[in-house]
């Protein structure tokens, strides 16, 4: 107990003993001390009780406790709630200023900013910048739900996915067509979550002259690229025996930078595409191919195997697929050292979708380079790669190819030990095979 509190606890007692023993004393010369005592006592209890009612009523009606110049112990307490009562003004002074601090803050920012209920959707509070990017207007849109203010972009389906739900890199904005957006939800609550929506028009725009770049560029390579060919095609080693070494280096660095054109102008078009056109692709044939293409490669340096027991076909495009999956062989078979193996599997996942596995027992991935490894010209090695004559685009083909199919690309890999690479598909994506197609055996080179 602190020492105030122990002094004015003492004081009191003691002032209440002298009260008592004065009653008892009076009581004594007028012959009734015990009746005295108790009629004594009954005052001081109502005394206290009158005190307590004070203070009570004090507290229930919010009023601000103003400190005696006693020294008892009601006038401690006096003291101590008004203590407390400046310290809560205090602290809730001080909130004040945060949150407006921080409403100021969010208001400020560039980024529109929303905070949103979890089950109903309903928009609590938006910053100004809500207005310009998304036409929510204060304060007639508190209150209302949020993906009927927003169509005809599909917020409300989006906001469903919660937590798993993706950002949405590129929508146009419902206040005006020529802003681009990226909206982004984080739950920062079990009630509340946050929306945020950025202006991305410039980004877009410099991405797409980007691409235009790049595929003009391309496109524009492939005339003089004819043209070497052709002329190194007509020059003969067998004339300039000494030249034999220069004209092969020549072809080959001439037949890289092709297969790098061809691989841009691939990426190129990819990237200029928000959708395919689904047909059903016969996986039966798709693993006799890649088979037969990892053999290719390979040249019996490594033993290659095959699994096609799950009898499921995918829904999307033939030749992007097959694009996708033959890089992936192409890449294990290209880093992967002579009598390593390679696996090649189509399997049902859990969840009903699909999976097809490109597995090697090559040189691996350090686990630093694995999120960047679908990057554009991205190496892990760069000698190890000039060497296998990669482009540095395969991996970011395969990527973009399967977001178009609504699949993502898993990659574990172990130095030393090889690597997996694992294309996963959604069940809408899947569907039983009806039709008789040239069948793998389950396993085998």
């Amino acid at each position: 107990m602190p020492l105030h509190a122990r002094t004015a606890w003492t004081r009191t007692l003691g002032q209440l003993a002298i009260v008592l023993a004065l009653a008892l004393l009076a009581g004594v010369l007028v012959g009734y001390p015990w009746q005295l005592l108790a009629v004594a006592a009954l005052g001081i209890v109502a005394w206290h009780y009158w005190r307590l009612r004070g203070v009570l009523l004090r507290l229930t009606a919010r009023q601000r406790v103003e400190p005696s110049g006693g020294n008892g112990v009601w006038n401690e307490l006096d003291r101590l709630l008004h203590r407390t009562q400046e310290e809560m003004r205090g602290r809730k002074r001080r909130l004040v200023e945060m949150l407006r601090a921080y409403s100021a803050a969010a208001a400020a920012l560039p980024d529109a900013v929303v905070v949103l209920e979890r089950n109903s959707q309903r928009v609590r509070w938006f910053n100004d910048a809500a207005t310009r990017l998304l036409g929510l207007h204060y304060p007639d849109d508190i209150d209302a739900s949020l993906g009927e203010r927003l169509q005809p972009l599909p917020v409300a389906r989006w906001l469903a996915s919660g937590r798993r739900a993706e950002p949405m890199l590129d929508v146009p904005s419902p206040a005006s067509a020529g802003v681009r957006l990226s909206l982004r939800l984080i739950p920062y609550s079990d009630e509340l979550w946050l929306l945020v929506a950025r202006d991305v028009t410039k980004v877009m725009r410099l991405e797409q002259m980007r691409r235009d770049f790049v595929a003009n560029v391309s496109h524009e390579l492939r005339t003089p690229l004819t043209v070497v060919h052709g002329y190194l095609d007509m020059l003969d080693p067998e004339e300039q025996p000494e030249w034999a070494p220069i004209l092969e280096e020549m072809r080959r660095q001439s037949q890289r930078m092709t297969q790098l054109v061809e691989d841009l102008l691939t990426l190129s078009r990819l990237e200029a595409q928000d959708s395919l056109v689904d047909e059903d692709v016969s996986m039966g044939s798709m693993m006799v191919t890649l088979r037969r293409e990892a053999e290719a490669l390979s040249q019996r340096r490594h033993a290659i195997t095959v699994d096609d027991g799950a009898d499921i076909d995918l829904i999307g495009s033939t030749r992007e697929l097959h694009s996708a999956f033959s890089n992936l062989v192409a890449n294990a078979v290209r880093y992967t050292p002579a009598g390593g193996s390679i696996s090649i599997a189509l399997a049902r996942s859990a969840d009903g979708g699909a999976v097809l596995s490109v597995r090697d027992s090559g040189y691996g991935i350090p686990a630093a380079h694995l999120p960047r490894i679908t990057e554009r010209f991205y190496r892990v090695s760069t000698s190890r790669s000039r060497e296998s004559g990669g482009t540095g685009l395969g991996l970011s083909i395969v990527k973009h190819i399967l977001q178009l199919h609504q699949a993502r690309l898993e990659i574990e890999s172990e130095v030393g030990q090889g690597s997996t690479f694992s294309c996963h598909f959604g069940p809408e994506r899947v569907h039983a095979r009806e039709r008789d197609v040239a069948r793998l055996p389950v396993a085998g080179p």
